[in-house]
């Protein structure tokens, strides 16, 4: 908040120890960027689409008066980054991404707990994220995992339009499926661990495998291989199914496509950093970040995410969760570090680094 002046007659001589003191502060200042330092600022790690972050900053900003400082990257790579501030936090708030990285960053306490005021409004999937985190995340949106393809490319292939997991592992699909990697993203995570618990683990690295002969390119960014579906740079992209949906608006010839054997779902989340320099102006995004009118950013910005405020109205674009099947994803066990950890290894050890 904008607060008022003071103003002072300035003294000509200072005492030599004032001096010091004076001096002490500008060189450590100089130490800080200075919306990490100031009063009434904010800085932000922002993991959903740009325009959201940036709507999101602006409506903060306006009803506020705090100044956001913001960085937008991949759920995973701020996982990784936060990890390695640990000593010396530059974050304040972690908002959006997927949950299971903010659930291991729970676990290894690189957050810090915290109940909002507006937590009784929330649905009960996203009070549920915030318990199994211990209190040190909260959910504000789901997604649905899918894949979309381009209908024009796929009408030029010919064949049988894919319509469940199995058949993206079709030699037909040699080189044109794009997919993230899931140690920077998060929607590749949800891929690797949505597979396993469809499939066993022994079948799922199997069929991981098998598509790894059918990818084109591991991205770094979650959303990206919506945007290559969407320009025909790839045949097929395994995203959420929402972030395929922002193209389908603007009009690309983008079929999205739930998978008939089931899939599973993310629970976008929220965290506070540990050691956070805004604590005060990170509880005050928080809270509004959870509520109704925060929410309906999200729609706005065309991201078509579900928001976790009971009160906030799905965007008429998003994807009817009632038609699709879900599995039971048990976010406690796959959201754990050591599992975590153990996956992404065994996926690097035995998929990643096959040739194609």
């Amino acid at each position: 908040m904008p607060h008022g002046e003071v103003r002072v007659k300035a003294i000509s001589i200072m005492p030599r120890c004032c001096a010091l003191a004076r001096l002490s502060f500008a060189i450590s200042s100089l130490a800080f960027p200075a919306a990490a330092r100031a009063e009434g600022n904010l800085v932000l790690y922002c993991a959903v689409q740009e325009e959201w972050c940036r709507n999101m900053v602006n409506a903060f900003e306006r009803q506020t008066g705090v100044k956001v400082a913001m960085t937008r990257k991949s759920s995973g790579e701020f996982y990784a980054q936060i990890q390695a501030e640990s000593a010396n936090p530059r974050g304040d708030i972690w908002w959006g991404g997927t949950g299971d990285p903010h659930m291991q960053a729970a676990e290894e306490g690189l957050t810090i707990e915290y109940q909002s005021p507006n937590l009784p409004r929330l649905h009960s999937w996203a009070v549920r994220q915030w318990e199994q985190a211990k209190r040190r995340a909260v959910g504000v949106y789901a997604g649905a995992l899918g894949y979309g393809y381009n209908t024009e490319q796929m009408n030029k292939k010919g064949g049988a339009e894919p319509k469940c997991w199995a058949d993206l592992i079709d030699p037909r699909f040699r080189d044109e499926i794009q997919v993230a990697d899931p140690n920077s993203s998060g929607t590749a995570y949800t891929l690797l661990a949505t597979v396993i618990q469809l499939m066993g683990e022994d079948k799922g690295f199997e069929y991981l495998k098998q598509l790894h002969r059918n990818v084109n390119q591991y991205t770094k960014s979650g959303a990206a291989p919506a945007k290559a579906t969407s320009l025909g740079e790839t045949l097929i992209g395994i995203t959420f199914q929402h972030d395929m949906i922002t193209f389908v608006v603007d009009g690309a010839p983008i079929k999205v496509v739930a998978p008939c054997e089931g899939t599973g779902y993310e629970i976008g989340s929220m965290s506070i950093i540990k050691g956070a320099r805004n604590l005060d102006t990170s509880k005050k995004w928080y809270d509004w970040a959870l509520s109704a009118e925060a929410q309906a950013l999200g729609g706005q910005s065309k991201s078509y995410q579900v928001p976790s405020n009971k009160e906030a109205k799905p965007p008429p674009q998003a994807p009817d969760f009632s038609q699709i099947k879900f599995i039971d994803y048990d976010f406690a066990k796959y959201g754990s570090s050591a599992e975590r950890k153990r996956l992404l290894t065994k996926w690097e050890n035995e998929v990643k680094n096959l040739p194609r």
